[in-house]
């Protein structure tokens, strides 16, 4: 299932009204949230995406599927702000998800996931001769 072209150019128009906030571009933080987010920085930008992660999965326990809509909308948003305070887009997310499309979770995991180490082995004390 490929994105719609519809669905890549709202995520598209919406990444670039958040890049227009940001203060080098003239983001106003009296007049803008998203600009008031950029001047407060990367820490309030990640809190709030923690919050609205909170929000995300309380709305799926309540089974409220409407509110589960709002809530990762709401997600979605401060996520694509996110991307923006450090350069990137939804367009390269969507392209990341293209690339593991088709692919298990289980070999995609794999994929990005160091093997462990083997567990060191312990020398065990000998026995008690009691």
């Amino acid at each position: 299932m490929n994105p719609t072209p519809q669905s890549q150019d709202v995520l598209a128009r919406i990444a670039e009204v958040i890049e227009s906030r940001k203060p080098a571009a003239g983001g106003d933080p009296d007049k803008s949230y998203v600009a008031k987010l950029f001047a407060k920085g990367t820490d309030a930008i990640l809190k709030k995406i923690g919050e609205e992660a909170t929000e995300t999965v309380m709305a799926a326990k309540d089974g409220d599927a409407q509110k589960l809509v709002y809530e990762v909308a709401d997600l979605w948003f401060h996520s694509i702000i996110a991307l923006a305070q450090f350069g990137l887009t939804p367009q390269q997310v969507i392209a990341e998800l293209a690339r593991r499309e088709g692919l298990s979770g289980l070999e995609e995991f794999a994929r990005r996931t160091p093997a462990a180490p083997a567990a060191p082995t312990v020398p065990t004390a000998p026995e008690d001769p009691r």
